[in-house]
């Protein structure tokens, strides 16, 4: 896959318009039908996205992203899309639909197809929607492809709803949605190595400040560490057993597992929610928790 960040000529495609935070169920549907038309029609596919989401720049907030940007950007790539148009959104942010769609759209990519979910829109005032790009696909010579909402246990799946399954521990329904786990990645950093002392060593990894936060807590993870994949647990928090006012961090202890991974990126995927955070009284009750604590995993 290509990344094109600056607008090029890039005639006749298969286009999935979207931001396309985490990638979830849905939008594979939309991105996998730009890829099959392309494929059955000898053109070639694009995903058209932005590097930021759209509501940080209309209501001035930080992003809080489902995944990193750059992960995204893989698992566009696995589905088979061959151009990747990151557009800069303050170049583009005041134009109509009709603008949107004649002189970024057409002018550039003069698209043969345009796939989008059910509640896409663009262009001010959200104005370019479904049943715009409808009604000019005749004029503008493309089809129009508007790809249904996607259910998963009866919820339409959308990233609001992972996000807030994420906010309030519910990876289970949040991986459902995603079709994978949900994970952050980061490079293991030293500890106080409290850990190793009571038998259970942990690889600590900033947690991504742009993430969406998961609450304190106990998780059953799996660690891709060296290309391996392995199970574990871990702990997002402050470790008030043994830190007064500590920063938060995640603390991976990682089953079966004796290598020096410092200064080494790991992925932590998560699979359940064990319980919340807690102080204890002291290391003794915190290694005999642990121990029930991975029982459950």
């Amino acid at each position: 896959m290509q990344i094109i960040k600056n607008l090029e000529y890039l005639k006749n495609l298969s286009i999935a318009l979207g931001f396309f935070d985490g990638v979830h169920a849905a939008h594979q549907k939309v991105i996998a039908s730009a890829v099959d038309y392309a494929g059955k029609n000898g053109l070639k596919s694009a995903v058209i996205t932005f590097k930021n989401h759209p509501v940080c720049y209309l209501k001035n907030v930080q992003p809080s992203y489902i995944c990193q940007r750059e992960f995204s950007y893989k698992l566009i790539e696995n589905l088979g899309i061959d151009y990747l148009i990151e557009l800069d959104f303050t170049m583009i942010s005041g134009l109509s639909a009709v603008d949107y769609l004649e002189k970024i759209l057409i002018k550039y990519f003069s698209p043969k197809a345009i796939f989008t979910g059910f509640n896409h829109t663009f262009g001010a005032k959200r104005s370019g929607d479904a049943k715009f790009l409808t009604d000019n696909s005749v004029k503008y010579g493309y089809e129009y492809f508007e790809i249904p909402p996607q259910k998963i246990n009866s919820e339409i799946v959308s990233s609001s709803k992972i996000r807030d399954y994420i906010k309030c521990g519910n990876v289970e329904s949040a991986n459902a949605m995603l079709g994978r786990e949900f994970s952050v990645s980061g490079e293991v950093i030293e500890g106080n190595k409290i850990g190793r002392t009571i038998g259970f060593p942990t690889a600590n990894i900033l947690y991504p400040q742009n993430i969406i936060e998961l609450p304190n807590g106990v998780y059953g993870v799996k660690v891709l560490a060296g290309g391996k994949e392995y199970r574990g647990i871990a702990n997002f928090g402050s470790k008030p057993t043994v830190c007064e006012n500590c920063s938060k961090i995640l603390e991976v202890n990682i089953f079966d597992f004796n290598e020096n991974i410092y200064f080494q990126n790991i992925e932590v995927k998560f699979l359940k929610f064990i319980r919340s955070e807690k102080k204890f009284s002291g290391l003794d009750e915190l290694k005999e928790q642990i121990q029930k604590d991975i029982k459950t995993c």
